[in-house]
Order: C-alpha cells, then sequence, then structure tokens
C-alpha cells in the first residue's frame, strides 16, 4: 500500500526523568493525522523535569529523536518540547472592550488580544502559553469564536501558563545542542490534556493527574479552559525506590517487580503466591532480598503492601492539591490519571477509593500509525505534543507589537471607533 502524502509534518521531544520520547507525524492530504514514527530512550542529564547534566541530556534527546526518524523514513529540523518541570504554575486573565453593538470583525478580535497582553503578569517568571480559552459577549460565557456576532461588549478568557526561566532555557538549549531547533516548549499538562480529556469533560470539569516518574501534576479544567495546576515532587519513581529499599535489592529489580507483578490492590491469594526477585537467566544478578526465601523469592502480600503505601502518600498530596485548586464538591467529580505511573494494575480502583471521586486511566488516544508500545498512558502527552501542533493554538504574544490596524471605517462604524478611542485612552 502506498504511503500517504504527507503536507505537513511535526516532530515532538517529551522529556521525562525516566524516559526521552520522540515522536514524528504528519497531516496528510486529505487531513488525516498519521504517525510516522516513535520511539523512546532512558533518560540521562535530567532530575524531576531539570537538566542537571547538558552533554548527557543532549545526547538522550539526540539518540530519542534518531530513532524516531530512523524509523519514520524522514528527518525534522525542528521539534515542540514537552516539559513537567520547571516550576509550571497556571493564572487566568480576564480583558474586554467596547464593540457598540455592531457586528464584530476579525480586527476586533486581534484588537482585543492586542488588549490581553496587558494584563498578563509574569513577575519575572517566563511565559509559556497565553492562549485565548473562550471569549464573552456581553458577560455570557462559552463562544468558541465571536467571529459575525453582535454585542456591546466583547470579552475572553486568557490562559497564562508560567515556569521558571533558566531551567526552561536549560531544556531548550539541551534540545538546541542536539542541531535542532525548538518550536515551543509546551508544559506537560497541556500536552496530556490535548490527548486524554475530550471537550465536554473540559466543559464540565474534570481533574487530570499525570504521574510520571518523579513529577507528579494535577490540573483542573473546566468551561473549556486549564483554570490551575499544581506540581507535587513525587511519582511512580518513589515506589521504585520504596521496593528497592524494602527488600535491599537493585533499582532495575524493583522497578521489573512493579510493573510485571505489582498491583495497587491487594488479593487474598496474594499471601500464597511467592515472586522470583530475578529475573530467568539472572538468578545470581544482585543480592538477596530480605525475607526472601532460599530460592530469592518474596509473598507477593509485601510487595503490594509496600506498593500501596508508598501509593497511600502521593494520594494524599493529590488530594490537598485538588482541594487546593477548588476541585471539591459538584464542581469535582471525574478525575483523569495517566502518565508511565497510571500503567501500574488496580491504580484506578485505588485512586476511587483514597480520593472518593470516579476515576479512569486515560492513554494516548488513537492515531493512524501509532505504535502498540505508545498507545499507552506513559506516551499520552507525547501524543498531545503532536495534536497540539497540529492545532496551533493562538498565543495573543505572536500578534504582539507588530500589529497594526489595516481596515478603513466610514459612518456609523467610524464614529463607534472614534468614540471607543476616546474611552480607552482619555
Amino acid at each position: 500500500m502506498a504511503q500517504p502524502r504527507i503536507a505537513r509534518l511535526f516532530g515532538a521531544v517529551n522529556i521525562g526523568s525516566f524516559r526521552i520520547s520522540a515522536m514524528i507525524a504528519g497531516i496528510t492530504e486529505t487531513n488525516e493525522m498519521v504517525v510516522l514514527g516513535s520511539a523512546h530512550r532512558a533518560a540521562q542529564g535530567v532530575k524531576r523535569g531539570y537538566v542537571t547534566d547538558m552533554t548527557a541530556a543532549t545526547y538522550a534527546v539526540r539518540d530519542a529523536l534518531e530513532r524516531a526518524e530512523k524509523i519514520a523514513g524522514v528527518t525534522v529540523n525542528s521539534v515542540w518540547i514537552g516539559t513537567s518541570g520547571a516550576g509550571l504554575t497556571s493564572q487566568t486573565a480576564q480583558v474586554e472592550i467596547d464593540i457598540g453593538g455592531r457586528r464584530i470583525e476579525q480586527d476586533d478580535i486581534d484588537h482585543l488580544l492586542v488588549a490581553g497582553r496587558d494584563v498578563i503578569q509574569p513577575d519575572g517568571r517566563m511565559v509559556l502559553h497565553a492562549q485565548p480559552a473562550h471569549y464573552t459577549l456581553d458577560g455570557a460565557h462559552g463562544v468558541a469564536n465571536p467571529k459575525g456576532l453582535h454585542a456591546e461588549r466583547l470579552g475572553v478568557d486568557i490562559h497564562v501558563m508560567l515556569a521558571d526561566g533558566a531551567p526552561i532555557r536549560n531544556i531548550t538549549e539541551a534540545v538546541q545542542n542536539a542541531h535542532i531547533d525548538v518550536e515551543a516548549v509546551v508544559a506537560s499538562p497541556i500536552a496530556a490534556g490535548h490527548a486524554c480529556l475530550s471537550a465536554e469533560e473540559r466543559d464540565l470539569g474534570v481533574a487530570l493527574v499525570e504521574m510520571g516518574a518523579e513529577v507528579t501534576t494535577v490540573s483542573v479544567h473546566a468551561g473549556g479552559m486549564l483554570l490551575g495546576l499544581a506540581s507535587i515532587p513525587m511519582g511512580s519513581g518513589d515506589v521504585t525506590d520504596a521496593i528497592a529499599s524494602a527488600f535491599g535489592i537493585r533499582r532495575f529489580q524493583a522497578e521489573r517487580l512493579k510493573c510485571v507483578n505489582g498491583s495497587a490492590i491487594a488479593s487474598p491469594a496474594d499471601h500464597r503466591e511467592m515472586i522470583a526477585i530475578n529475573a530467568p537467566g539472572e538468578e545470581n544478578a544482585g543480592p538477596v532480598a530480605r525475607h526472601a526465601d532460599e530460592a530469592n523469592r518474596i509473598p507477593r502480600a509485601e510487595l503490594v503492601a509496600v506498593i500501596t503505601q508508598q501509593l497511600g502518600r502521593l494520594m494524599e498530596e493529590v488530594n490537598k492539591a485538588l482541594k487546593a485548586l477548588g476541585f471539591t464538591g459538584t464542581k469535582g467529580q471525574l478525575v483523569v490519571f495517566t502518565g508511565g505511573g497510571a500503567e501500574l494494575t488496580g491504580l484506578a480502583d485505588f485512586a476511587q477509593s483514597a480520593l472518593g471521586k470516579p476515576v479512569r486511566v486515560a492513554k494516548a488516544p488513537e492515531i493512524r500509525g501509532l505504535a502498540d508500545a505508545h498507545a499507552k498512558p506513559g506516551f499520552a502527552a507525547l501524543a498531545g505534543l503532536i495534536l497540539y501542533a497540529a492545532a496551533d493554538p493562538v498565543d495573543i504574544r505572536a500578534i504582539g507589537p507588530n500589529y497594526q490596524q489595516t481596515h478603513t471605517y466610514a459612518g456609523m462604524g467610524l464614529a463607534v471607533r472614534v468614540w471607543r478611542a476616546i474611552r480607552e485612552y482619555f
């Protein structure tokens, strides 16, 4: 079968603490998204979302991207970067302008967005995104595109994502050192939201919890926009470390036990089931585990107990974050988990019991050409980066100082413009 002709090409690199993953995708002439290649490798030089070794991080980024390029059979010169570190915070700003009851034109929308630049208050931090979430007409919310409608006043709610400048510059430089241009740095909750949440969920109200290896981000969405987020310096890697410490084994052994035999829900049969510390062929690798029998096996019940204890601590922090973000009562119902940590067996049931809210686990969306190995929760943010790039959302900073009114007006249109100018500047 002939390969589809690609009209637009996108590259994405998600920089995590456990793995660095890359994806190359394109939009065909029939406007279908197709994944051409995706790959991942172990992270190097990154700790809790921050670059700690520039050389190692650059090598890992270059290696992951080269693997994806080899599978795709194409090369990319620029990528969108995803990150969950850098002290991400979110804020919402509102701005309104007078329209005078007439029909709204594109020029009015541009004027509104330019006015929105003045209400952003970064407080010395770097602005990653400044995007219109939805518009308001005379105070009525939920307008996706006001062009062609009539109103006395036109407003917009702007979602602003902030980050610490130095960590973002380090991430950007790590990619640029691999001779790749950076299109944009995208906050992981934004990318994961594109991949995991439906438009209806974002409108009704939903919380998205992305469990990474060393960072867990909690974001709250309602009214079609992201309202707030919090970062927790804990993740699935802490569960691995707890297993390694409890049984006195090496991290790679603890990771395998967690992924292969671990569960967040205890079973009556766990006390009778013995699991081997070493994988087949590795009988002499590593030390003998604490509480192990002569064959270096431990009861599955003890493994599950360590996992649930560490998960309980994480859920306490998630619950605190949800309450701090106002995700309570009738406004806060569904919680969606994603990220590599969400792949743990029984996590949804455990989280639902701990948080007292309905929980579902979301994986990467179905995209043509996406490998089964990458159609998992751990790669949802990577797929979301591609969807974000393809959506090409408006950033009010791009309209910027180059904005210039070019239309001419006569009659009542001119009078309205003059009256608005008088009110705004005097």
